[in-house]
C-alpha cells in the first residue's frame, strides 16, 4: 500500500492516502453491505468504488461527508473513468438503496464478526485466545489514525530545543518519552521544521524503545553492534544517536530496502556498514568477530501496527503466522552464536500474537541454556487512553503493539 501511495502526486496523495485507510479500516463492513445490496458482485474496479463508498456512508456516527455528496462524487468517478462509465447507473442505485434501506441493511451485520469489527474471522479469534481481556480494545484501536510521533537526533539539536522550533512553526507537540515527541495530528514530512536536516525522523514511541534497552547499562566504551533485518533503518539511526561510539552492520535481504537505511543515515549524519543479505546465513556475510549487541527485529505479521498500515489486516492469511515464527525461530538460532559471552541480543516483533512474540523466546529458552532473560517489557499492545494493563510495562501511550525481549550470553 505505502509503495503505491508513492505514486500518488504528491499534492493529491494525503486525501487518498486518508480515503483509502478509511475505506480499508471499515472493508469489513462494507463487503457485508455490498453482499445485501447486490446480487451479483460487479467488476473488481466497479467493486472498489462501491466498497469505498460504503465505508464512508457506513461509518460509525453516519457519514463523514454528506450522504449524496458521496452518491453524486462516486458516479462522477465512475463517469471519468472508461472502464467505469457503463457501471454509473448500478453505482447510483446500490448507493441510492442503502440510503433508503441503512438500518435495515446494518442492523443483521451486529451479527457478522468481520462486519463488526473489520478484521477476518481468525485474526479476531486468535486476539481473544492470545489476550482475553484487551481484545475489544485492540481491535477498536485499530480503526483509528495512529498518531505521528517523531525522535529527536539529539547530536543534532536538543528535544527542548526542537519543541521551541515547532512552537515558533505553530505546530503543537509534546514531549512523551526520552527524545519522543507527538504532535497534533499527522503533517507531511516536509512540513516538518528540521527533518531534511536530519534534527528528527519519524518513529513510533513503542519502536523508540528498541536501542536504549539493548544498549543501556552496557560496560563497552565502542561496542559492536548488528541491526538485523534493518531496513528501512530507522532503529539503526536510533542505535548511532543513542551510543555515537558503537560500531554498527546493518543487514537487510532487500537491496532497494537497504538503500532507503543508507539514505536515512545520510540525512541524519549518521554511518554504518550496511549490508544486502540474508541474515540467517551467516556464513555469507560474517566475518567471525563477535558482536557485543544485537538487535534482531524480525519479520512478523505487523498485526500490532495496523493502524499504520491498515491493509495488512486483510493480506494476511493465518498461515503465515506459523511461517513467519520459524523464519523467526531461524534467525534467533543463527545469530544467537554470533554473541559474545555477556552479551547480548534484542529480539522485537510488531505484532501482538503471542506466537510471534512470548511463544517464541519461551522456546528458544528451553533450546538454549546461556541465555539469560533480562528485563524487558514483552507484549506492548495498542490500548486506548486510560486502559490499563498487567502485560509488562505497556503504558497509554504505547499506540503500536510490540514484542520485546532482552537476552544475555552466560559468560564463559
Amino acid at each position: 500500500m505505502t509503495s503505491l501511495l508513492e505514486t500518488v502526486v504528491p499534492d493529491l496523495r494525503a486525501g487518498v492516502q486518508a480515503l483509502s485507510f478509511h475505506a480499508l479500516r471499515r472493508l469489513g463492513l462494507a463487503e457485508a453491505v455490498r453482499d445485501r445490496v447486490v446480487q451479483r458482485r460487479p467488476s473488481p474496479a466497479a467493486d472498489a468504488l462501491l466498497c469505498t463508498s460504503l465505508a464512508l456512508m457506513a461509518s460509525d456516527g453516519g457519514t463523514l461527508y454528506p450522504a449524496f455528496t458521496l452518491v453524486d462524487q462516486t458516479v462522477e468517478a465512475a463517469k471519468r473513468h472508461a472502464s467505469l462509465r457503463s457501471s454509473a447507473a448500478f453505482l447510483n442505485a446500490c448507493l441510492r438503496r442503502f440510503l433508503r434501506e441503512r438500518e435495515e441493511l446494518l442492523g443483521p451485520l451486529l451479527s457478522n464478526t468481520v462486519a463488526r469489527w473489520n478484521h477476518p474471522n481468525w485474526w479476531v479469534e486468535r486476539l481473544q485466545r492470545d489476550h482475553p481481556a484487551h481484545w475489544r480494545s485492540i481491535l477498536g484501536i485499530a480503526q483509528s489514525p495512529a498518531p505521528m510521533v517523531l525522535r529527536v537526533n539529539t547530536r543534532r539539536i536538543s528535544v527542548q530545543a526542537f519543541c521551541d522550533r515547532l512552537a515558533s512553526a505553530g505546530i503543537p507537540a509534546q514531549v512523551i518519552d526520552g527524545a519522543a515527541v507527538q504532535l497534533d495530528r499527522s503533517r507531511p514530512v516536509r512540513d516538518i521544521p528540521g527533518h531534511a536536516a536530519g534534527w528528527v525522523s519519524v518513529q513510533s514511541a513503542a519502536a523508540q524503545r528498541a536501542a536504549p534497552l539493548l544498549l543501556s547499562g552496557m560496560d563497552v566504551t565502542t561496542p559492536r553492534v548488528l541491526d538485523a533485518c534493518a531496513a528501512p533503518g530507522g532503529k539503526t539511526a536510533h542505535l548511532l544517536e543513542h551510543c555515537p561510539e558503537a560500531r554498527v552492520t546493518a543487514i537487510d535481504v532487500d537491496a532497494e530496502r537497504s538503500r532507503r537505511v543508507v539514505d536515512n543515515l545520510s540525512r541524519l549524519g549518521l554511518d554504518a556498514d550496511v549490508l544486502v543479505a540474508n541474515a540467517a546465513h551467516v556464513e555469507s556475510w560474517w566475518n567471525g568477530e563477535p558482536f557485543d549487541a544485537i538487535l534482531l527485529d524480525a519479520p512478523c505479521s505487523a498485526s500490532g501496527i495496523v493502524r499504520r498500515h491498515p491493509d495488512v489486516r486483510w493480506l494476511r492469511r493465518e498461515s503465515d503466522i506459523a511461517q513467519l515464527a520459524a523464519q523467526q525461530d531461524r534467525l534467533l538460532a543463527a545469530l544467537w552464536p554470533l554473541v559474545v559471552p555477556g552479551g547480548r541480543l534484542l529480539f522485537c516483533t510488531c505484532s501482538v500474537f503471542r506466537q510471534e512474540g512470548a511463544e517464541r523466546i519461551a522456546a528458544f529458552l528451553a533450546r538454549n541454556t546461556d541465555a539469560v532473560p533480562l528485563g524487558a517489557p514483552g507484549h506492548l499492545l495498542p490500548l486506548a487512553d486510560g486502559e490499563t494493563c498487567p502485560v509488562g510495562d505497556n503504558g497509554n501511550r504505547d499506540e503500536d503493539g510490540f514484542f520485546y525481549a532482552l537476552l544475555q550470553k552466560r559468560p564463559r
